[in-house]
């Protein structure tokens, strides 16, 4: 067995990774990577520029260049009194608008702190307050979707959309679909992107997400075909038939009432529609949690527990879509940690 001294070595190397990741949420959430992309800039100009306080961005700076974000040329090195900042390739990675940016990494870790130190009071009570811990840091519910995106969009671009025969059935009959619990938007937006012939409709509980969608729909010229709206899963009406409805990482949130939820999905399909949900795998052995793909599953199914949640078994949707006349089929993605659960309705 390892000596306490044996161990501190890789502790200190993840406590100065989880540093690293805090001080890149500073500079996401303020604009700050961004604001570095073009040319060097002084803590002063780069304030102005994000248009923050230039006494907390000299500290980040600082902070940054010495977790190897930032760089300065050697003369600024040697005179620290006014260097001029630019970014490293690390510091470029985490830039939002960086293809396969890290940005979700630094969101995910200030988040799992929070819901750390909520799961530590509460685990006092047993008290679970549901989705409002999410909404509790302003500067992270904004992020969320953009996280959600980044983690996951292309995943769904690559691996999902084209191993689904529905998608292209949806396609040739010019079908609508359904997000529920949009976020961002980014399923449907990609979906629509890919083909043109689809409509789809968003809701979310928050009307910054709502806002959000709208607006990224309309950057990425697809607006015409999509429309976003205040909702929940319980109460919403879409005008036009519906040819398939989604929920992507978003059931483990409802389970509780999952017999009226999955009534609600096969009401709202035309027969021969079909309800997607997409979810992360929960396993069915204690010992593959430890795999370095699941290890992260665990921590967020703590956090989930704060939010009244827990992860799901792809068998154990399959038989709720049995219980209301669905004909469910499973595609695993991922390695397995990653399931597609499809439940077609009756022509």
């Amino acid at each position: 067995m390892p000596t306490v001294d044996e161990l501190r070595p890789s502790i200190m190397s993840a406590a100065q990774g989880a540093a690293t990741l805090n001080l890149a949420f500073i500079g996401v959430t303020n604009g700050l990577f961004e604001a570095l992309a073009e040319r060097g800039l002084g803590a002063e100009a780069l304030a102005e520029r994000a248009g923050v306080d230039a006494g907390y961005v000299r500290r980040w700076c600082e902070a940054a260049f010495a977790f190897g974000m930032l760089e300065v040329d050697a003369a600024d090195a040697a005179d620290a009194s006014s260097p001029r900042f630019t970014l490293t390739d690390l510091g470029h990675a985490f830039r939002p608008s960086t293809p396969g940016t890290l940005m979700p990494f630094a969101i995910q870790s200030v988040l799992g702190a929070h819901m750390s130190e909520r799961a530590a009071g509460l685990m006092k009570t047993g008290e679970r307050p549901g989705e409002v811990v999410l909404g509790e840091r302003a500067t992270i519910l904004p992020w969320f979707g953009p996280m959600l995106e980044a983690s996951f969009g292309g995943f769904f671009e690559r691996e999902i959309l084209p191993s689904l025969e529905l998608y292209r059935e949806l396609e040739a009959r010019g079908g609508v679909a359904v997000d529920l619990g949009c976020g961002n938007g980014w399923y449907l937006r990609k979906l629509v992107t890919r083909y043109p012939h689809v409509r789809g409709v968003g809701l979310d509980g928050f009307e910054e997400n709502v806002r959000h969608a709208e607006a990224t729909a309309k950057q990425a010229g697809v607006d015409a075909r999509l429309s976003f709206r205040t909702g929940d899963i319980y109460h919403f009406a879409v005008e036009e038939p519906v040819s398939l409805v989604a929920m992507n990482r978003a059931l483990h949130h409802v389970w509780e009432r999952r017999d009226e939820v999955f009534g609600i999905l096969r009401d709202a399909i035309v027969p021969g529609g079909a309800v997607v949900i997409w979810e992360p795998r929960w396993p069915d052995a204690l010992a593959s949690l430890r795999a370095p793909r699941q290890r992260p599953m665990a921590f967020q199914n703590l956090n989930e527990h704060v939010q009244g949640n827990h992860f799901l078994r792809p068998a154990e949707i399959e038989a709720a879509m049995r219980e209301v006349g669905l004909s469910p089929r499973t595609y695993l993605f991922a390695e397995g940690a990653e399931a597609v659960i499809v439940g077609t309705r009756a022509a």
